[in-house]
């Protein structure tokens, strides 16, 4: 009876220690971190970061190597997708006058508050006026902020685009003063003035490996391919273009793929659906999503096919903050499926890391051909978990066997 008892503890310690080590983070990549000097660094995560990482980046580790134990270093990840905030500033209409030149419309703002965006809006459709923009402190004297901005707006049963937004540098003035050059009334029935104070999100521009352009059922259809898996969040095209062009634009991204007996077939999943316009050629700004291909679908009905010459695609760029706070040989480790998004302290006391954290230098990428197969825990392994299991039962059927024997 003892010998079966410490049979059972012998595998039970077994089962322990196996599940011990297939719980140990096993990493597919990791780079040198260099020249570590404080206590807080930056880390910018390059491409081949993102490319190999986790869609989240629940699997970016930091371990430190010493010669009696490893150590990880907490890190905050700050995501350059910037910040958006809109504050309305009060106002009131002071005056509503027409001449030969349009409408103009007066606005009184009755503190010292700084603007640089008007909203306006029109109760009527298909139009494409100029408008001025000018700012005084007396009504006598004023000053061009504006001048010959275009505002529009396209209503059809293709396309239905409006561009009735103002922007332009902050400017605190008591009085603003807007002309509509239309020759009958623009039906102004709103006017909204802000301060947009939003941060600009950062980006990191991402190389396009491979583009290929076809004309199809009054669509131009655009593929793209970056050759790597990254986190996109913004696509500009580059059209050659003399004249004025409004079109519905669809962006999509491959999901997956499966194999069918025609060949590789991909399932697309949509990111932007919006209008591609000569008035607005800043790009297209979406979630951030996780990538390699990309397809354009400009929807060009009776109109003769734009001339596409190019792309460029962004992502918000990735830094790590990282504390370190013993002294090691410290790896950015990356590269595991199975990983979780860790959670550290400082995440609690984001104001007392510093902003000017140096930046360091990442060593080259070092692979682990192994990780793949030790990347799975053990008990994953079904073939494993049955033999264990097999072994388990035979020798408890033994000793239960000879117990029987003897009684």
């Amino acid at each position: 009876m003892k010998v079966k008892i410490k049979l059972l503890v012998f595998i039970g310690c077994w089962f322990a220690c196996s599940f011990a080590f297939g719980q140990l983070p096993k990493y597919e990549h990791r780079q040198e971190l260099k020249n570590i000097t404080e206590q807080w660094h930056k880390i910018s995560l390059p491409l081949s970061v993102l490319n190999h990482s986790n869609a989240d980046l629940s699997d970016i580790r930091i371990y430190g190597l010493t010669e009696k134990d490893t150590l990880e270093a907490p890190y905050v990840l700050n995501i350059g997708s910037g910040k958006h905030t809109k504050q309305k500033v009060d106002f009131k209409l002071l005056n509503t006058v027409s001449n030969a030149k349009g409408f103009y419309y007066t606005y009184e703002i009755p503190t010292t508050e700084s603007i640089n965006e008007l909203e306006l809006e029109f109760d009527t459709d298909n139009f494409n006026w100029m408008v001025d923009l000018e700012g005084s402190q007396n009504q006598n004297d004023w000053f061009r902020i504006l001048e010959d901005y275009r505002i529009l707006s396209i209503k059809t049963s293709q396309t239905d685009y409006q561009h009735t937004t103002l922007t332009f540098p902050s400017s605190q003035y008591k009085y603003y003063r807007l002309l509509v050059k239309s020759r009958k009334s623009p039906k102004l029935t709103r006017a909204q003035l802000n301060l947009d104070s939003s941060l600009k999100a950062v980006y990191d521009s991402y190389p396009v490996t491979f583009m290929n352009i076809d004309q199809k059922d009054k669509k131009t259809i655009i593929d793209i391919d970056l050759n790597q898996s990254l986190p996109l969040s913004f696509l500009r095209l580059n059209l050659k273009e003399t004249v004025d062009y409004y079109r519905p634009v669809t962006v999509k991204y491959v999901q997956d793929s499966i194999q069918t007996e025609k060949g590789l077939k991909y399932r697309y999943k949509e990111l932007y659906r919006g209008t591609l316009t000569s008035i607005d050629t800043t790009g297209f700004k979406f979630n951030s999503s996780k990538a390699q291909k990309l397809r354009v679908i400009i929807e060009n009905n009776d109109n003769r096919p734009l001339q596409v010459e190019g792309a460029d695609i962004k992502g918000y760029r990735h830094e790590l903050v990282a504390r370190f706070d013993d002294k090691a040989k410290y790896y950015l480790a990356y590269g595991n499926k199975k990983a979780r998004a860790p959670k550290y302290d400082i995440i609690n006391i984001a104001s007392q890391i510093p902003d000017d954290a140096p930046l360091l230098a990442l060593g080259k990428v070092e692979h682990n051909t192994k990780a793949k197969k030790t990347n799975r825990a053990l008990l994953e392994n079904k073939l494993w978990l049955w033999l264990v299991m097999g072994s388990v039962i035979i020798v408890l059927g033994w000793f239960t066997l000879r117990m029987m024997a003897k009684r």
